[in-house]
């Protein structure tokens, strides 16, 4: 059982080294882990990894270390992330219909320009937020300018009708006096 265990890994791994691009797409998995490693290491380690490919791809910009530098352009953290240098750096490596790196980059590609297209959508609702808010404001100060100048009609208004029914009271005072002194001359004539 063993022996047959052994003899069909082995088939197996032979299958492999004979499917044409496997090497490629095991590079592709080597460039994956090395990235997820570096994102997860401390700052000295991540900026050692982007330099360490930086070198690497200077030295011999084939697909692989394109695709490397990219690959950590985009996932390492700020301020190490440059995403627009690795959208260039994929841009003549990505090919959707061509498996490994090709493939690969046109899916990194993708996430880079969809993290550009978010990272737009959200400076504009940033935008969009920060005028609504200055428009609140204003429509609150306006609002609270409104109601001062209510307050201050209705003080107005408020003593205009103090002062007509002063008036009004002063006007009742005298009819009172010209009623009372009309009755009294007419108290005198009988």
């Amino acid at each position: 059982m063993r022996l047959a265990a052994l003899a069909l890994a082995a088939l197996l791994a032979g299958c492999a080294l004979l499917e044409p691009g496997a090497d490629r797409i095991v590079a592709v998995d080597g460039i994956i882990r090395e990235a997820i490693a570096a994102a997860r290491a401390p700052e000295p380690e991540r900026k050692a990894a982007l330099d360490r490919a930086q070198q690497s791809f200077e030295r011999n910009p084939s697909g692989l270390n394109r695709l490397r530098l990219a690959t950590l352009l985009a996932a390492l953290p700020a301020p190490l992330r440059d995403e627009a240098r690795a959208a260039a750096l994929l841009e003549p490596l990505a090919n959707a219909g061509a498996p490994g790196p090709e493939r690969f980059a046109a899916f990194l590609a993708g996430q880079l320009a969809e993290r550009r297209r978010l990272a737009g959508e959200i400076e504009r609702l940033a935008r969009d937020a920060e005028r609504a808010a200055r428009e609140r404001e204003r429509l609150e100060r306006e609002h609270e300018s409104i109601e001062r100048e209510r307050e201050r009609a209705d003080k107005e208004r408020d003593k205009r009708e103090e002062a007509l029914r002063q008036q009004l009271e002063a006007l009742r005072a005298i009819e009172r006096g010209i009623l009372e002194r009309e009755e009294k001359l007419r108290r005198r004539q009988r």
